[in-house]
């Protein structure tokens, strides 16, 4: 990429100087805090206390600048002994007044630096020690290009021009502590004298090796390792930023140096000792964010290795192991070495660089489809993590990790020997498939074992040991969670999802020792988080009942135990108001959602063929049903997300059971067919706009958004299917359709009953919808009506397929008198029940039978016929106004206006 090598370590060094700068502006703000703290301090004397730090937060406040550690305080300024006499002098008075010596002043602040100061004592060391790093290289550049070096000699000036930038930061370093100069806490000169010098040595070494070939790789390697860990050692001294640069140089140099031969065991080794010297520095000097970016590359150098194959197991796991057990010793706070912990809280870097290590191993053992070894360590970083946990709250999110990795090990391990569960439309995935390599199937039982006893007790046992409300949450929550979630892993690996009466022993057992579990916590005293662990190990009674029943009976079951135990949970929840109950209620809908979006037919090829009695009515209407229970309690505590979750389950497996049914009877039984009839449309429609209703009415008791929502996505549907379904792809005009007999026909069922349930919807939601939405409902019942009108009259001419054949003058005129006589029959319903929507429908209709007369009528009708639909058309017409004249707009005349009221004084 960079022809010139000596462009790129200026590239380098320019990166680091910017870290550097980046360092150097928060360090200006952090003194600035501090200064207007000092400034602030008497009326800090009465404010509130701070919240509490985590160790690292509060060691990294109480320690001095990297640069100061060894400089001493400067001595104080003596005052003016004229100007401190009075003062004296009434100090004096006021002690033998009181009796108590009065608190010393605040010191002054110091004024704030200008910025001719702050560019001679800032920027100017930091430009300077950029440009010494960068002199260097422009140096031995200009040598080569004039010939005048060697490489060897460029090579050896290189590492003596680096030595002597280190000594010179140590010189420098040494003779500002021994003098009365205060260290710059920014920009202090030795600190970027070392940094500069590590970064020549770093380039020295690699070019040795990459540009001239004088090292060998193994060479090369220890070198670039000492001068990583060197720059560590430094830190110590020189601060943060030089354990930045040394800890990436650390990790970057295996990857600077390259071999045909990789030897991991090196490596790993290499990389566990590169660890324990950062976690140590981090440790000392508690920089949270070295333990981080550390964890982070350890983790990191886990991913390139992974493709070597199951035979390369060895070095890996003892890469996490290493790292697992440097973590727990130094990093994780309250254990072994680490820094003081605060009891009963979790602390992130102490849980999450466990849950790091534990992401490898998983892995590793995913990668090598479940070789011994791997399990094996797994195994011991799970207890270890359960171990730590125990001695520590801080490390206490590990489990939850621990619980969570340990059911992708297995449930992956599952799919592995059952492909099948993946098979989708196009075939199994691909990868998926037993392994000549997976590991043994007593090995993953005996580790299921161990695993699901040590949670569960654990888990149980770890109640009352802490003081926050979160540990014991998080324990109990592992404690159900594990234990359930291995044992369907080891049902889907070894009954293959079929009936198995021992799993649905051991998930009984499971059953009644979470109920013992929530009897024997519940005659406890109340102590932070144990509601909370009793609501968790009562709903792993409900799974535990569930599963047993999923495991004895057949496949469709699981859906319907599911569903019944988010019920069972929204029940608990009024008993134990805790909100998590509810949550996991919704929690337990939504996978109810994606079981049936993995099988729509719920038992598969078992579904059977009867209309409405199979295993749709049971897989979609006992977990409605329960889903509507669930809603029904879960309202009494309020309305939220959760309810809302269920709300919409409740109305989807309704909707759900009603469309599969229709589906299932008109198709005899084959729910994936890929047409649809007139039949099925027309089934649809009507139960969509049914539902409409029900929810229509239903949202006015409850005022629920959901149900809001259900009403008018049910509408929408039903106007949508109604228009491209019944209009167009299945219109029998349009289509060769059979509809059937004269009058119990499917056209009674595509058009009437739609039109009738589209008014009746238009009804129940006038006044209570915007007026727009109420009359475009009303529209479309009057254009499913005319449908109706018209297909029903081409049905008695044409027969049951109405889409051949000649329209003859007679079927016209037909047309016509009906749509008068449909006109009137509106006009009718509009004064006697003084409706203006039916009258404004008469209207229409009329208005659409006055065009068809004088643009179909008159050119296709001949003879008498035309006479006669002019004739009907016009009496129609007078005896329309006269109906508007002597009765409608009467009866509106004769109507007295209201009397005035009657004065106070009469």
């Amino acid at each position: 990429m960079f022809d010139d090598p000596f462009v790129f370590f200026a590239l380098v060094i320019a990166i680091v100087a910017l870290i550097f700068a980046r360092k150097a502006m928060n360090q200006v703000a952090e003194l600035r805090q501090r200064l207007e703290a000092i400034q602030a301090a008497p009326a800090a004397a009465a404010a509130p206390m701070p919240p509490p730090l985590t160790p690292f937060e509060a060691f990294e406040q109480t320690l001095p600048p990297a640069s100061t550690a060894a400089a001493p305080t400067p001595p104080p300024i003596v005052p003016d002994v004229e100007s401190v006499a009075p003062a004296a002098s009434s100090a004096t008075s006021e002690q033998a007044a009181g009796g108590a010596t009065p608190p010393p002043p605040p010191p002054l602040p110091q004024p704030d630096r200008g910025f001719e100061e702050t560019i001679g004592t800032r920027w100017v060391v930091w430009i300077g020690g950029l440009t010494l790093a960068l002199g260097g290289f422009f140096m031995v550049r200009y040598s080569i290009e004039a010939g005048l070096l060697g490489p060897g000699v460029r090579t050896m000036l290189g590492g003596l021009f680096a030595l002597a930038l280190l000594l010179a930061g140590e010189w420098t370093r040494r003779k500002e502590s021994i003098s009365t100069i205060e260290a710059l806490p920014i920009a202090n000169i030795p600190a970027i004298l070392t940094a500069a010098g590590t970064a020549v040595a770093f380039a020295t070494v690699y070019a040795a090796y990459a540009l001239y070939g004088f090292l060998v790789p193994a060479t090369a390697f220890i070198l670039l390792g000492l001068v990583a860990l060197g720059t560590l050692a430094a830190a110590l001294l020189h601060g943060p930023a030089l354990a930045g640069l040394g800890v990436v140089g650390a990790f970057v140099t295996p990857v600077l140096v390259s071999s045909g031969k990789p030897d991991f065991w090196a490596l790993y080794i290499y990389l566990a000792i590169v660890t324990a010297a950062a976690f140590g520095l981090a440790r000392v000097r508690l920089w949270r964010w070295l333990a981080a970016t550390t964890i982070v590359f350890a983790l990191l150098w886990t991913f390139p290795c992974l493709q070597c194959g199951p035979s390369m197991v060895g070095p890996h796991a003892f890469h996490v192991l290493a790292g697992f057990i440097l973590a727990a010793l130094l990093v994780v706070c309250g254990f072994m070495f680490g820094p003081p912990a605060d009891e009963g809280l979790v602390e992130p870097i102490s849980s999450g660089s466990l849950a790091a290590y534990l992401l490898g191993a998983t892995l590793i053992v995913l990668n090598s489809f479940h070789a011994d070894t791997a399990m094996i360590v797994f195994g011991l970083l799970v207890a270890g993590s359960l171990l730590v946990a125990w001695r520590s709250d801080a490390a206490a999110g590990a489990v939850g990790a621990a619980a969570a990795l340990a059911f992708i090990v297995f449930a992956e391990w599952a799919i592995r020997a059952n492909p099948d569960m993946l098979v989708l439309p196009g075939g199994p995935l691909q990868g998926i498939g037993p392994s000549a390599t997976d590991g043994s199937v007593s090995l993953h039982l005996i580790s299921a074992a161990i695993f699901a006893a040590g949670f569960g007790v654990a888990g149980f046992l770890a109640q009352g040991r802490s003081t926050g409300p979160i540990i014991p949450v998080i324990w109990s929550a592992s404690a159900v969670f594990t234990p359930l979630a291995l044992l369907v892993a080891l049902y889907a690996r070894i009954a293959h999802l079929d009936r198995s009466i021992p799993f649905a022993i051991l998930a009984v057992l499971l059953a009644a020792a979470y109920a013992a579990a929530t009897e024997i916590l519940s005659k406890r005293d109340d102590r932070p988080g144990l509601q909370a662990s009793i609501a968790l190990f009562a709903t792993g009674t409900l799974a535990a009942l569930a599963l047993a029943l999923t495991f004895a009976l057949e496949k469709g079951w699981l859906t319907i135990a599911l569903a019944l135990m988010s019920a069972g949970t929204a029940w608990i929840s009024t008993q134990r108001p805790i909100a998590f109950l509810r949550t996991l209620a919704a929690i337990l809908a939504g996978i109810v959602v994606l079981r049936i979006g993995y099988e729509p037919r719920i038992a598969g090829e078992a579904v059977g063929t009867t209309p409405i009695f199979n295993w749709l009515l049971w897989g979609y209407g006992i977990p409605a049903a329960s889903f509507w229970a669930g809603s029904i309690l879960l309202r009494r505590g309020g309305d939220d997300a959760p309810l809302r979750t269920v709300e919409a389950a409740a109305i989807l497996f309704t909707v759900l059971l009603a469309f599969m049914e229709i589906r299932h009877a008109v198709n005899n039984g084959d729910v994936y067919r890929q047409s649809a009839g007139l039949t099925e449309v027309a089934l649809q429609v009507c139960v969509a706009l049914a539902m409409a209703i029900g929810l229509e009415r239903l949202r006015i008791r409850t005022g629920s958004v959901i149900h809001n929502a259900g009403a008018i996505l049910l509408t929408a549907f039903a106007g949508l299917a109604a228009v491209f379904g019944l209009m167009l792809l299945e219109n029998p005009i349009l289509w060769s359709i059979d509809v059937g007999g004269v009058v119990i026909n499917l056209l009674l069922l595509g058009y009437a009953l739609p039109a009738v349930l589209a008014l009746l919807l238009s009804h129940a939601v006038a006044g209570r919808r915007p007026t727009g939405y109420a009359n475009t409902i009303a529209a479309g019942a009057l254009i499913l009506a005319l449908a109706y009108v018209t297909f029903e009259i081409r049905r008695i001419y044409h027969g049951p397929v109405t889409a051949h054949g000649p329209t003859t003058g007679a079927e016209q005129y037909t047309y016509s008198i009906a749509y008068l006589a449909f006109g009137v029959v509106l006009l009718g319903i509009g004064i006697l029940f003084n409706s203006q929507r039916a009258r404004l429908a008469s209207a229409v209709v009329i208005a659409l039978t006055i065009l068809k007369a004088f643009l179909i009528d008159m050119s296709t009708l001949t003879g008498v016929y035309r006479a006669l639909s002019f004739m009907c058309l016009g009496l129609v017409l007078v005896a329309i106004g006269w109906l508007y004249q002597r009765i409608l707009f009467r009866r509106q005349a004769a109507s007295p206006p209201p009397a005035p009221a009657a004065s106070s004084g009469s």
